[in-house]
């Protein structure tokens, strides 16, 4: 058990779910499916961060890591990417991807909690057991499903948050929404880059990425809801006085 295992993952948890009570607070002024999706996505977020969190304390149970496997590795980064396709696509074509999103998401459900596991392969993997992997999953065919969300995840927030970013940019206004969404971008890769220096066997990048990924989400979420004050050049009879 160390810090990295266990308190980096459960403040990731932490920031995921008091960030899912704001938006699903906001999605019931506003109802809009945009903000019903995120707030979901966090849960999610969160749910993958408690289940590494358990891990690293108490060890290897079947139901966290099927849990984590599906929120955490799988449907994570999609339920976030929805949402933003609900906010910048027409809603007939967002139904649409919902309903396959939806369908998809059912069924890599029924595939993870029905799927065998050898906790014993966690240790072939690059951090011998030390974090959660899916290398834990014997069935195969549902270790292929993850890139899918994953690559749709990552292709719809990053995509839309730096899309939305370049035409608040270019219009000169909004500054807020334009520094919001590069955070928002930002914190959606950071837990991909950390994956990937994972795989090159450096001890807690996943989790660490994971941790900068929900804070800098939850940064440019809150950046850009709420407008900066701009400054209002003083006129020559008030610099005078």
């Amino acid at each position: 058990m160390t810090f990295i295992n266990t308190v980096v993952p459960f403040t990731s948890a932490i920031i995921s779910f008091i960030f899912s009570f704001f938006i699903f607070k906001r999605y019931a002024d506003k109802r809009k499916p945009h903000l019903l999706l995120w707030g979901l996505g966090m849960v999610f977020y969160g749910i993958g961060g408690f289940c590494e969190a358990y891990f690293g304390v108490f060890g290897w149970n079947s139901l966290i890591f099927r849990m984590w496997y599906l929120f955490g590795a799988i449907l994570v980064a999609a339920w976030l990417g929805q949402g933003t396709v609900y906010l910048l696509v027409k809603r007939r074509y967002a139904n649409l991807l919902m309903l396959i999103l939806g369908v998809a998401s059912a069924y890599a459900a029924v595939r993870v909690f029905g799927a065998e596991l050898d906790p014993g392969l966690l240790t072939t993997s690059v951090h011998t057991g030390s974090e959660l992997s899916g290398h834990a999953i014997v069935t195969s065919g549902i270790r292929t499903l993850t890139p899918f969300f994953n690559i749709y995840g990552v292709v719809t927030l990053v995509g839309g948050a730096v899309y939305s970013a370049w035409i608040f940019y270019r219009k000169r206004v909004l500054l807020h929404r334009t520094i919001g969404n590069i955070l928002i971008a930002v914190g959606a890769l950071a837990p991909a880059f950390g994956g990937a220096f994972s795989r090159f066997g450096i001890p807690g990048a996943l989790y660490i990425g994971e941790l900068v990924g929900a804070t800098l989400i939850f940064l440019g979420f809150w950046r850009a809801t709420n407008p900066m004050e701009e400054k209002v050049p003083q006129s020559a009879t008030e610099a005078a006085s």
